[in-house]
């Protein structure tokens, strides 16, 4: 009969296991161990509950903080909203208004009713004006909070200031304009202008300025229900409060995480980031009775971990005395072992009493198989015998040098190394010596490392002798030449005056001192060498009239070997290419007297054409003068009108020659401060002659009181002529009909890259250029005409960009269609 089958083992729960090992670790700690880990579990765990408390603490008052923000900014939005779409309709009655004053159907009386109607209406609108294209004001009503530094009169100029700044921002975009303008009185009110533009038959002709106050549209443009739930402000752009009552600025709370007050703003449209809405909500807090348990708490766990750490510091104390007892016995035993310097005791005979772990492992000996030697050892290798003998006997009676000396030594595998070696008297407790202690270091590695960095430094040497540039090295403060190659000893000789030389030359730091107390005092004292040191190369190009080159200098700090602040100059001979560049200068000075002429030859015509008219009349004059005398029918008075007409047209005429004479003579550049409105009278009155010819009309805006610019002012007329005259062909090459054949120029004064400059602009209504020709359009020698030799608008740019100008070129469209070209070019002011 077969037996049962055996029954299977019980398995180790998986609960028992963990346990199992616990025990076993903790079975496996030291006492000592056991106790601290024993002092530090109660700590922990006191630790671990007052974080609890504190993170459930943070955590529910987050929560409440996070959805007061969201419904602070839901509420802000929405009030937001209504206050726009409150400016909005007062912009859209103060438009309509514009427009019936634009098409002429108010007159002034009708306007002030209008304008005394809004007012009464809409409590934020304080006063409506209209103003002329004259900044005169026509027409205004006001509303009686409005203080009379503020009340605007009639037949008054509106002068400078942020409402005629505004008026001109107006005028030039014909849009509805929005400002704050600033206080300047104390009992002025913050107001807000808007301009609405009036533009009959597209023409500009006034402003109506209506003005808003602040505190009333916050009043009564902001939900009744937000201004009950927040405290709610008007800020301007510089955060400056304007209506509303901020809250004041709570004071730290009881509670680590207690926040400051919930603050949400947005810019109110359509005015921008000039007037900012601002809300923050009023005081919340979790109360004295959560403040309360919070401090009860942790002062509890605060008492209860003192408590701890103080029967845990006593306890340490206690291990402390037997501690140290075990440390000072390995303390010596350490230093032994974990030193790299070998340590080698002998007795005054020579013979080895002790050696560390670090010279056993440097020999391959071992201690037992040093230990008691006599010379000569193990580790001298065969050839060096004589000489370490010799050494020793040094060594014994003490006549080796502090800094040590240099042997090979050989391992115990028959490898040799270099080690250098330092001897001391080992004396013992009673003050007696006993011996020499000396200690031995591997030097092998920094002995190949010298020896690679003297190569190193051979190779460097080679290549800086090698080059073409003069490269020395002085310290400051000093006559002394630390290095100088090859070019600067062919060029200066050996001594520093050449160095000194280029540094003064090239406007760099003194190297010394003329005064006789320079001896005793350090010129740069206090001066920070990380901050020299580490500073760029500068660039100096100089003439050395003894060496008869031009050289571009570059210096920078260092410090040198020794620690010295050193300065290295390096000297480049750049005398080709200087003569280049003055080459290259002349032969751009040629170009533009050639364009010039090529620029009178392509209008000699039209010259002619315009001498033509005052010699034609002189002729006539004369003749008819001739006429009457032969007949002796003139009389005196008639004579002299003759004459005064006569002399007139040949004054003309010889005003248009001398203008085209100045413009075509060559002359050297001369930069001096020109009058833009001069400039440009020249330059229209001789491409007006090209103009007419073409049938183009002229027109031309110069701003007002422009200042004057550092310029050549034939160059910039030269640029001038160029554009419109490019502009006359366009419209002729294009055959536009005569109402569309028109060259506008204008010149406004703009800011560039925070920099002040004046803009002139030349459009025409041609044909435009392709993208293929604008990528190409300055290009020397690229030229969209037949006959044209492609340097007039390289020239132009040339002349622009060497009075530290750009120059610009665009298509003007109307929608998809090009209307035009635009050339356009700023220079900066003088």
């Amino acid at each position: 009969m077969p037996s049962p089958a055996a029954a299977p083992a019980p398995q180790v729960s998986a609960v028992k296991k963990p346990a199992r090992w616990w025990r076993s670790w903790w079975r496996s700690l030291s006492p000592t161990r056991q106790d601290r880990f024993a002092a530090l579990a109660p700590l922990a765990a006191v630790l671990m509950f007052l974080t609890a408390i504190a993170v459930s603490f943070w955590y529910l008052r987050t929560e409440e903080v996070e959805r007061e923000k969201e419904a602070l900014r839901r509420d802000v939005e929405y009030a937001q909203q209504r206050v726009r779409l409150r400016l909005l309709e007062r912009q859209e009655q103060i438009m309509r208004l514009a427009r019936d004053l634009s098409n002429q159907e108010l007159e002034r009386s009708e306007f002030v009713t209008r304008a005394e109607s809004l007012i009464s209406q809409y409590p934020e609108l304080q006063a409506i004006t209209w103003i002329d294209e004259r900044r005169r004001i026509r027409a205004t009503h006001a509303a009686p909070t409005v203080t009379s530094s503020q009340l605007r009169m009639n037949g008054e100029v509106v002068r400078a200031g942020d409402t005629a700044d505004l008026f001109g921002l107006a005028r030039d975009t014909l849009q509805p304009v929005y400002s704050q303008p600033s206080l300047t009185g104390g009992d002025t009110i913050p107001l807000l202008q808007l301009q609405v533009p009036l533009a009959p038959a597209g023409k500009f002709a006034g402003v109506v300025l209506a003005e808003y106050s602040i505190d009333s549209l916050l009043r009564y443009g902001t939900p009744t229900e937000v201004l009950a739930r927040y405290a709610v402000t008007l800020l301007d752009g510089s955060n400056h409060l304007l209506a509303g009552t901020p809250l004041p600025p709570r004071a730290s709370g009881l509670l680590p995480w207690t926040t400051k007050a919930n603050a949400y703003q947005v810019p109110v449209s359509p005015v921008g980031n000039g007037l900012v809405l601002r809300a923050q909500a009023w005081r919340t807090s979790l109360g004295m009775v959560g403040s309360g348990l919070f401090w009860l708490v942790g002062t509890l766990s605060v008492m209860t971990a003192w408590m701890l750490i103080a029967t845990w510091r006593h306890t340490r104390r206690r291990m402390q005395a037997q501690q140290a007892l075990i440390a000072e016995t390995n303390f010596r035993r350490a230093m032994e072992n974990s030193i790299l310097t070998g340590m080698r005791a002998l007795d005054l005979q020579g013979r080895i009493t002790y050696v560390n772990a670090a010279f056993c492992q440097m020999t391959g000996w071992s201690e037992a198989e040093l230990v008691g030697q006599m010379p000569p050892y193990s580790y001298w290798p065969e050839e060096e015998h004589d000489n370490l003998h010799a050494k020793l006997d040094e060594e014994l009676s003490g006549k080796v040098a502090p800094g040590g000396f240099q042997v090979r030594v050989q391992r115990k595998g028959g490898n040799l190394f270099d080690a250098r070696l330092y001897v001391s008297p080992l004396v013992d407790a009673r003050g007696q010596q006993t011996g020499w202690m000396t200690s031995m270091t591997d030097i092998t590695e920094p002995n190949r490392v010298r020896e690679q960095l003297t190569a190193s430094h051979e190779r460097f040497t080679i290549v800086l002798e090698a080059l073409d540039a003069s490269v020395s090295v002085a310290p400051l403060g000093s006559q002394e030449l630390l290095f100088a190659n090859r070019l600067y000893r062919q060029w200066f000789g050996s001594q520093t005056a050449g160095h000194l030389q280029l540094v003064a030359q090239a406007g760099g730091l003194p190297m010394h001192r003329t005064d006789e107390a320079s001896h005793d005092e350090d010129g740069l004292m206090g001066l920070p060498t990380d901050t020299l040191t580490s500073a760029r190369s500068e660039n100096a190009e100089i003439y050395l009239p003894d060496l008869g080159k031009w050289l571009e200098v570059r210096s920078r700090y260092l410090n040198w070997v020794d620690g010295r602040l050193a300065q290295m100059v390096i000297a480049t001979d750049i005398t080709p290419r200087r003569l280049a560049e003055e080459q290259a200068a002349r032969q751009a000075e040629r170009a533009q007297s050639v364009s010039r002429l090529i620029t009178m030859g392509e209008m000699a015509s039209s010259v002619a054409h315009e001498l033509n008219q005052p010699l034609t009349a002189i002729s006539n004059y004369c003749s008819g003068m001739i006429s009457r005398i032969e007949k002796k029918q003139i009389a005196e008075d008639a004579l002299l009108t003759a004459l005064q007409k006569t002399a007139h047209q040949a004054q003309r005429a010889g005003q248009i020659i001398q203008r085209i004479r100045d413009f075509v003579k060559k002359s050297e550049p001369n930069r001096q401060l020109a009058d833009v409105q001069e400039i440009v009278g020249e330059a229209v009155e001789l491409a007006g002659i090209e103009l007419r010819r073409h049938n183009v009309r002229l027109s031309h805006y110069v701003a007002a009181r422009l200042p004057p610019l550092m310029a050549d002012t034939i160059l910039i007329e030269q640029v001038l002529i160029n554009l419109m005259k490019n502009g006359a062909e366009a419209i002729a090459n294009a055959d536009r009909p005569p109402a569309q054949r028109s060259v506008e120029l204008r010149v406004v004064p703009r800011q560039v890259d925070e920099q002040e400059v004046v803009e002139f602009t030349v459009q025409d209504t041609g044909r435009g250029l392709a993208p293929e020709v604008l990528a190409h359009l300055f290009e020397a020698f690229y030229s969209t005409k037949s006959e044209g030799m492609g340097i007039g608008l390289n020239l132009c740019r040339s002349i622009v960009e060497s009075h530290q100008g750009r120059m610009h070129a665009e298509n003007i469209y109307n929608g998809p269609e090009v209307t035009g070209c635009r050339f356009s070019f700023w220079l900066p002011l003088a």
